[in-house]
């Protein structure tokens, strides 16, 4: 018999360049409901694998799912191949899409970069849209990105650019979701801004949607207050 009480097992997926820094916030105040294991997205150059490989490596056998941008693509990855482990999915600052050619072409120039220049090369140049530039405490959350961003390395970043690059248009599939979801993202999200966030909310059957207000891409981080009493919620 299955104790109401227990924490929940959560299954916290990060984006490009980041690692288990972007869900601290997360991981400390959701403590007293949530168990989360954040998986390490680095080694494969698909989506696809990328998902498999996560729920391979899974502690638990059904779990909630939260991805933010890159994490969004494998998260949405993951319900299609397990719909049956998913019983929450969380959708942030991230989108259903397939990559524009333009995007594409920016993001091999950026891999280019970080391998000339290093990875704090790489992380300055994706700041201005990954971090609100009004955002309150904006230097350490500069230093929190760099900081990731060396440690998941240019091999890595080359091989997480190449799955977003050749993702697949998710949109068809989020119509089947049929567990709790949330859809969320900042309200100043410059690379996936509130509108595709309504477009995969009225997608998904019942799923709420929520804007955090004074907030970038990079929500967990920036708003932690917010995103955490959403997230609360949606596991209810």
């Amino acid at each position: 018999m299955s104790n109401a009480n227990a924490p929940h097992p959560l299954v916290l997926v990060p984006g490009l360049l980041c690692d288990a820094m972007l869900w601290a916030p997360q991981i400390e105040g959701l403590a007293d409901i949530a168990d989360a294991w954040v998986p390490a997205p680095t080694q494969h150059a698909t989506v696809d694998a990328l998902a498999s490989a996560a729920l391979a490596a899974c502690p638990f056998e059904r779990f909630a799912l939260a991805g933010l941008s890159m994490g969004g693509y494998i998260a949405m990855a993951m319900q299609r191949q397990a719909p049956q482990r998913v019983t929450h999915l969380a959708l942030l600052d991230t989108n259903a899409v397939a990559d524009a050619p333009a995007a594409s072409a920016a993001r091999r120039e950026l891999v280019a970069r970080g391998r000339a220049e290093g990875m704090g090369a790489a992380a300055d140049a994706l700041l201005p849209r990954l971090v609100w530039p009004q955002a309150p405490r904006h230097a350490a959350l500069r230093a929190t990105v760099r900081s990731m961003a060396w440690n998941v390395g240019v091999d890595a970043f080359a091989r997480q650019q190449e799955a977003i690059i050749g993702r697949p248009d998710a949109r068809g599939a989020l119509a089947a979701v049929a567990c709790p979801t949330l859809v969320a993202c900042g309200a100043h999200d410059l690379l996936t801004p509130p509108a595709l966030h309504e477009e995969m909310a009225a997608l998904v059957p019942g799923a709420r949607l929520q804007v955090f207000a004074d907030c970038g891409h990079l929500s967990t981080l920036e708003q932690p207050g917010a995103v955490n009493q959403a997230l609360r919620d949606w596991l209810g």
